[in-house]
């Protein structure tokens, strides 16, 4: 019987010290790459064909997650029409193993024709598109982890891995920050919990204003009058600044105690100085605040302590479920 887990294992070890080999032998073109790529008034067009296209179309993904304007082009479908997305002050991020793929090589020729520069990513400097490109990060000659040595395996982990290497040191020069990453990450959950809860927030009809005076019949009717029901009332002054809040939790304690008389005046029941947030805030955040005190809402003031929206665990449970 064939000992699968031992298989397994060498194939993450042979790929493990596949990369460490590269980290060491890693030199100063790695700079000369990033602040290419960094300073390039266009974009970073990633091209490579079969499993090396795979590994760019994901190198491009991540380059243009973290703030480096990038692309994939197919070899392929470039000599066919599509290098013509390729334009000046752009820089070509060109990937082949062996340095010998004629999808790749081709392509080479009327790029250098038009000005554009070329890092290269292969095993060896001396290969044909390593000697054609104006910079080479070689990978140095890996063993496939392939059993019959000829699957892809160790060369797509660390040209993989240098594409990653790259990425995030060109984010870096750029100040990439979390704020850039969550605008270019609307639909996903890492970017919408750096999502500022001024994007998620309650606002203008939908809010739940109440001005003095005002009765405990009152705040029961705006609650239940305004859109999506919020379960809150929020008193404010003429000037929209925040003097209360009453919810239906402070209702039903009244109507368990007794005390609950339409008519009294609503301050003599809401809670004053409530726990409110900034719109600022992000999304993870004001979900942690509002879980830890148990509460299901909280106003939402700008810096003069104006009322200008109301946030509620619902809004943001949506948010999350939806990405």
């Amino acid at each position: 019987m064939t000992d699968h887990l031992s298989l397994a294992r060498q194939v993450l070890r042979l790929e493990g010290e596949a990369l460490l080999r590269l980290e060491s032998n890693l030199g100063e073109e790695v700079n000369s790459a990033v602040a290419l790529m960094v300073s390039c008034a266009g974009r970073v067009v990633v091209t490579g064909m079969g499993k090396a296209g795979l590994v760019g179309r994901k190198i491009a993904a991540t380059l243009a997650s973290t703030g480096v304007p990038s692309f994939f082009l197919h070899p392929g479908e470039a000599a066919h029409g599509d290098l013509g997305q390729v334009v000046a002050g752009d820089v070509i991020l060109a990937l082949s193993n062996s340095g010998r793929t004629a999808e790749v090589l081709r392509l080479i020729p009327t790029l250098t024709s038009l000005g554009i520069p070329i890092i290269a990513i292969t095993a060896e400097h001396e290969s044909p598109l390593g000697t054609m490109a104006q910079i080479c990060l070689p990978l140095g000659k890996n063993d496939e982890a392939c059993p019959i040595g000829l699957a892809p395996t160790t060369s797509s982990t660390v040209m993989l891995g240098l594409g990653d290497a790259l990425a995030m040191a060109a984010a870096e020069a750029k100040g990439t920050s979390k704020e850039d990453f969550a605008r270019v990450h609307p639909g996903g959950n890492l970017g919408r919990s750096l999502t500022p809860i001024a994007e998620l927030m309650r606002r203008d009809h939908k809010l739940p204003r109440l001005t003095l005076p005002a009765s405990l019949r009152d705040a029961v009717a705006v609650m239940g009058s305004t859109p999506g029901r919020p379960g809150c009332a929020l008193i404010v002054d003429e000037d929209h600044h925040l003097l209360g809040l009453f919810t239906d939790g402070d209702l039903r304690r009244l109507v368990a105690e007794e005390r609950a008389e339409l008519e009294q005046n609503i301050e003599d029941v809401m809670t004053r100085s409530p726990l409110h947030l900034n719109p600022e805030d992000r999304a993870l955040d004001a979900e942690a605040v509002l879980s830890l005190r148990s509460i299901d809402q909280a106003p939402v003031l700008d810096r003069s302590n104006r009322l200008v929206g109301l946030i509620d665990i619902q809004d943001l449970a949506s948010s999350r479920d939806a990405t």
